[in-house]
């Protein structure tokens, strides 16, 4: 039986969430090996993304199953009002089954999604927004100009040569296009090929025949965009839910495929307001870049990089971690 009136009853405002939720996914299953500075990794992501975004939002992170130290940290957080929306998953759901929670889940009318080893610069979100606001029929927008696949924007080279100011060159300066390849773990000399070999297409809207006869701005970007960090209205994500994808990497693609073939844009702002960070906080120490040759190999080294004993050191730690983690 009931006792009294529940004091909920008498609250008569309740908090609003930010237009925007920038949701990230976390995934740090030990503090080891290819894991050993990820934590960190986070850390500074959080602190970037927070600094300057240039419009407010909610933060929401989906932990992926991640060891008990990340777990604490993430709570702490939350705990300190740092993290508006904490979701700590006992299992890994894979990437497309954290994006199913995530997207479908936030509260925010736009949502800017991000991997948890992005480092951010000023502006980045209210660049992305202006991209996303500006442009008719985006599906996403990246705050960083790199070169993706054509075979992915299509549909945005399409509409552009009929309603905005379409060109063709080498927009992206070498060293940006460098700086994110070489975080891949690309060599300098496989990238000058690709940069020589490939072009950049850059787009202003409206056009200049358009914004003399309205009177408005024209805003710039690039085509393309990726799965790793983007900025999409939740209305238009909630189109490709629920993701079916049945290995926790390698798949998330389909976003990409699927936005190209509804034929959405897919855009990134053009100039770099997003950084992969990988395992590593080598980026922030300044060792991207340096070559290898530079630095004198030891013999046991050397031993490690023969193909045979490579390849078979390497399965024998992938099977191991499947022991323990899938």
């Amino acid at each position: 039986m009931r006792k009294g009136q529940n004091p909920a009853k008498f609250v008569k405002d309740v908090a609003k969430p930010e237009r925007i939720t920038v949701a990230l996914l976390n995934y740090i299953p030990f503090l080891s090996g290819f894991y050993a500075e990820t934590l960190d990794v986070l850390k500074v992501s959080l602190e970037s993304m927070r600094k300057d975004a240039g419009l407010p939002f909610d933060l929401m992170v989906f932990d992926n199953g991640s060891c008990a130290e990340v777990r604490d940290f993430l709570v702490k957080e939350k705990e300190e009002g740092r993290i508006q929306y904490l979701i700590l998953s006992e299992k890994n759901m894979g990437k497309g089954g954290a994006w199913n929670v995530m997207l479908a889940g936030a509260p925010g009318e736009i949502i800017a999604y991000t991997d948890s080893d992005v480092l951010f610069s000023p502006k980045w979100l209210s660049r992305s927004v202006e991209i996303l606001e500006t442009f008719p029929n985006v599906g996403m927008v990246t705050a960083r100009p790199f070169r993706t696949p054509p075979e992915f924007y299509e549909s945005t080279l399409k509409w552009a040569r009929e309603n905005a100011n379409l060109e063709e060159g080498q927009f992206i300066p070498w060293e940006t296009f460098l700086e994110f390849n070489l975080s891949l773990g690309q060599t300098e000399e496989e990238n000058k090929k690709v940069y020589a070999e490939t072009r950049d297409w850059r787009l202003t809207y409206p056009s200049t025949s358009l914004r003399s006869a309205q009177g408005g701005k024209s805003v710039t970007a690039m085509a393309g965009a990726s799965h790793w960090q983007f900025t999409a209205y939740k209305s238009t994500l909630e189109q490709f839910l629920p993701f079916d994808m049945d290995k926790p990497m390698g798949q998330v693609r389909q976003l990409d495929k699927r936005m190209n073939d509804a034929g959405l844009l897919r855009l990134m702002v053009p100039d770099p307001l997003a950084m992969n960070m990988s395992n590593t906080l080598g980026y922030l120490r300044g060792e991207l870049g340096k070559e290898r040759g530079k630095k004198k190999v030891g013999w046991g080294k050397r031993v490690l990089e023969v193909g045979f004993i490579k390849k078979t050191l390497l399965a024998m730690y992938n099977k191991i971690f499947s022991w323990y983690y899938s």
